[in-house]
């Protein structure tokens, strides 16, 4: 199949875009390419995560979705244990709900974004 197009970079919106883009630089350790109060990015060179200030931004209610979930990221790690308490110190939180702690973890970053945890397939 012939792709019609190619993925440049993908953008959430939020109401801290420079708070956003150092929690994902602190996760990915990717670079802070721009941070301004209404727009910021992270990149490693090939791949961008761009964060936009939304006036009345509300994050998702997850797990009871009082505000629909518009997307979430799954990451892959080699230790959840180590992930989480990594990401823990950069200001996320873990909802108490857990579909399956074992295999994965729901955490929401400090713009209340869920993202998961997934270990690596070996």
């Amino acid at each position: 199949m012939t792709a019609i197009a190619s993925l440049a970079m993908v953008n959430l919106d939020c109401a801290d875009p420079r708070a956003l883009a150092e929690f994902y630089h602190g996760v990915f350790g990717w670079e802070i390419t721009h941070s301004e109060d209404e727009y910021a990015m992270v990149s490693d060179g090939r791949t961008a995560i761009g964060f936009g200030r939304v006036e009345g931004f509300a994050p998702t209610g997850w797990p009871e979705e009082s505000t629909p979930k518009r997307y979430h990221l799954d990451l892959y790690v080699d230790d959840l244990d180590k992930a989480e308490a990594a990401c823990r110190e950069l200001g996320a939180t873990r909802p108490d709900a857990q579909p399956d702690g074992d295999r994965w973890r729901v955490l929401l970053d400090v713009a209340g974004h869920p993202f998961c945890l997934c270990v690596r397939a070996s």
